[in-house]
């Protein structure tokens, strides 16, 4: 059985307890180095600051001989020696000489920490060493798990720590714990309660009650092995005896058998000499059969050359085939490609011909339709009755709705000249938001591209997102508006349906010469107030 060595004024071994006898701890306090690793990790993977490096972990007990170290307190790595606590009521050390922690039994120390883990909870996080106010963020069974080195090395290196949690373990052992504070271990408690309490409280005698403890809980694994091994042995008796009675058994099943197959054995001796005259009749005809098989293998071999040597024939027709038929269809695609470049070309001249023509000749969408001029020079119309015009008004919001149908239009508004015209009795700041509220309404109904400019950014604070679809704007310190406007009209490509919402005419001119549709800012008021 495995044993810890105890400091030399116990004088004496400290048992572990066998695995298979040990108390069932929680799951992931194993000892091993990966898993003290996680007993450190928080829950979203990161270790405490003092405990970053993985070496820290090397004490594999966690509870023996740690009297500061790197706990979060001042060590003697600055030169000086190394600082002694003091004696805690311990009456087997000498006065201000510190003895070196016992080393408790695997089940004394995850009582331990167990009884530590549950404490900390009722202690203020500020009065907690930096390494464990991570782990008192744990709940009560998970710190125990995650955090069990952490608990232990602050237990055994910081005395006060030590001293807070243990008047709180006492007071929730109740009679129990005030007998272990008079340095009495009742004789029916568990000596694995009494030894952790003891460690915990440490009254006079502690080691002694944690060394009885220790010498306890060996006892009874030791007990456990002996009885354990009491019935291994009794239970391969019986397998013996068991054993044997069915051998006997079975020797005299095979002795029987032994003469039943000495009967058999004379008679498959005649067998034998049956099957080996059939045996070699069968040889003979065999041979026989061989010889006409080969020449049969033969014919069917020369068949077999002339089958090879007319499928090379057609596979190479094949081939010459598929190559004519490749040729055919690629010369069929390149036609094809020729075609299409001839008509893209084709539809290509024919758009630029017709914006080119549209911004040499600067047209704008008349008011009037041809049979309104023949109406007014060459006919009377009833009194009383109003003709109603084919045409549309240069603000007709209906034609907006024209111009924002088409395929890919973009529509680019002069933000404070429409504002400015339609709500100049709100602050500026209502008026942004009012318009990039409606023209994001305008680009959903469409699904049209919209950007709204507005003049200078300097002074523009707290803008709420802009809706989907629409492109909110602000004109650079020395730049204006309608610079940025004209700038954005001339990136488009030729071709594509451009909308400049703006009553400005120097802004009106400029895009119509890079073939935009200028619109008064009174259609996208009217447009606006009808939705």
């Amino acid at each position: 059985m495995a044993a810890y060595d105890a400091p030399d004024d116990l004088g004496a071994e400290v048992a572990v307890t066998p695995a298979q006898d040990r108390p069932a701890s929680a799951p992931g306090s194993s000892d091993t180095g990966d898993d003290r690793l996680s007993d450190v990790v928080s829950p979203d993977g990161d270790l405490p600051s003092d405990l970053s490096d993985p070496s820290d972990l090397a004490d594999p007990s966690g509870l023996s001989g740690l009297s500061g170290g790197d706990t979060g307190h001042d060590s003697a790595s600055d030169g000086g020696s190394e600082a002694d606590l003091a004696s805690e009521g311990d009456g087997d050390g000498a006065e201000g000489v510190e003895e070196p922690e016992p080393t408790l039994p695997e089940v004394v120390r995850q009582r331990v920490i167990a009884l530590a883990a549950g404490a900390i909870s009722g202690l203020p996080l500020d009065e907690l060493p930096m390494p464990l106010r991570r782990v008192a963020k744990f709940a009560p069974n998970r710190r125990a798990r995650l955090g069990g080195s952490v608990i232990a090395m602050q237990l055994s290196g910081d005395p006060l720590l030590r001293q807070r949690l243990a008047t709180r373990v006492v007071n929730d052992a109740g009679d129990l714990g005030a007998a272990v504070l008079e340095g009495v271990a009742p004789a029916a408690a568990d000596p694995v309660e009494v030894a952790a309490l003891a460690y915990l409280a440490r009254p006079d005698g502690w080691r002694t009650l944690v060394a009885d403890a220790t010498e306890t809980v060996r006892a009874e694994a030791e007990g456990a092995v002996a009885s354990e091994r009491i019935r291994d042995v009794e239970q391969r008796l019986a397998r013996a005896e068991h054993d044997r009675a069915v051998a006997k058994v079975e020797a005299d099943k095979l002795r029987d058998e032994l003469a039943r197959l000495r009967e058999e054995t004379g008679g498959l001796r005649d067998e034998v000499r049956t099957l080996g005259k059939a045996l070699r009749e069968s040889q003979a005809k065999e041979r026989k059969a061989t010889d006409m098989l080969a020449a049969e293998k033969g014919r069917a071999a020369k068949v077999n050359a002339d089958h090879d040597a007319e499928l090379r024939r057609l596979r190479a027709r094949l081939a010459e085939a598929e190559t004519a038929a490749g040729a055919q269809r690629q010369s069929a695609k390149d036609a094809r490609a020729v075609d299409d470049a001839r008509l893209w070309l084709l539809l290509e001249t024919i758009g630029q011909a017709a914006v080119g023509l549209r911004r040499e000749l600067a047209l704008d969408p008349t008011d009037k339709l041809p049979a309104d001029f023949v109406a007014e020079t060459s006919a009377d119309r009833p009194e009383g009755l109003t003709a109603a015009a084919r045409a549309l008004d240069a603000d007709d919001p209906a034609r907006l709705d024209q111009l924002l149908s088409l395929p890919k239009a973009h529509m680019i508004v002069d933000g404070y000249n429409v504002t400015k015209k339609g709500y100049a009795e709100i602050s500026l700041e209502q008026q942004r938001n009012r318009l990039i509220a409606g023209a994001g309404g305008l680009a959903a109904q469409t699904r049209a591209e919209v950007t709204v400019v507005f003049d200078g950014a300097e002074r523009v604070h707290g803008l709420p997102p802009a809706p989907r679809g629409v492109r909110v704007l602000f004109s650079r310190k020395g730049e204006t508006a309608d610079e940025l406007i004209r700038r954005l009209v001339r990136a488009e490509p030729a071709g594509r349906p451009i909308i400049v919402i703006s009553s400005d005419k120097e802004v009106i001119d400029g895009v119509r010469r890079h073939g935009a549709y200028p619109l008064a800012s009174d259609t996208l008021l009217r447009r606006l107030s009808r939705s």
